[in-house]
């Protein structure tokens, strides 16, 4: 098993930046990805970004392309995603979470860090 804890969250402004942090512990020799969803309320959950833990291969969803940027740090076993020109419409709950395989889909993912809260205002 692997324990995730989120952190960085809180109350942005639009156009404004945000950095979140998950630092991993346990088993982490079987992560192969680690990655980063987002629930709003009432809606699902839906893929953010991932990066591989052995090559640093990036892939993200389309609505935060060219935004956020997910990067690793493998001495601390920790991923971060840095947000920038945040909107709205990116207010959600986000969860940092590890899976054995490369996968935009939240089953594939084996464990789950609680989250961390992002509020973006108009």
């Amino acid at each position: 098993q692997v324990q995730l804890v989120e952190s960085g969250g809180g109350l942005v402004q639009a156009g404004d930046s945000r950095r979140l942090s998950c630092e991993a512990a346990g088993r982490t020799f079987s992560v192969e990805t680690m990655g980063w969803f987002r629930q709003a309320p009432g809606k699902e959950r839906e893929f953010v970004a991932g990066i591989t833990w052995s090559g640093g291969y990036t892939f993200y969803a389309d609505s935060v392309k060219g935004r956020f940027n997910i990067s690793r740090d493998n001495a601390k076993t920790a991923v971060y995603l840095q947000m920038n020109s945040l909107k709205p419409e990116d207010t959600a709950v986000y969860l940092c979470a590890v899976g054995p395989t490369v996968s935009r889909y939240a089953r594939t993912y084996t464990s789950w860090g609680q989250g961390t809260q992002v509020t973006v205002s108009s």
